[in-house]
């Protein structure tokens, strides 16, 4: 089970992940997203991580 280190985060990943979602056309809601494939939650979560970086390395120049 995934722990959250910083619960103040929670809220901030989750509009990360509705914000992505939406970028790429992905319909996803809140509750149940059984729907949707496993190639879609993959590109939410892998767009997540590629943007985290991104604003990791641009605050770290």
């Amino acid at each position: 089970m995934n722990k959250i280190v910083v619960p103040e985060a929670k809220q901030a990943l989750d509009n990360l992940k509705y914000e992505v979602a939406n970028d790429l056309n992905v319909n996803l809601k809140k509750g149940y997203n059984g729907d949707l494939t496993a190639r879609e939650n993959g590109s939410v979560g892998g767009e997540m991580v590629k943007r985290m970086i991104k604003q990791y390395e641009d605050s770290h120049k």
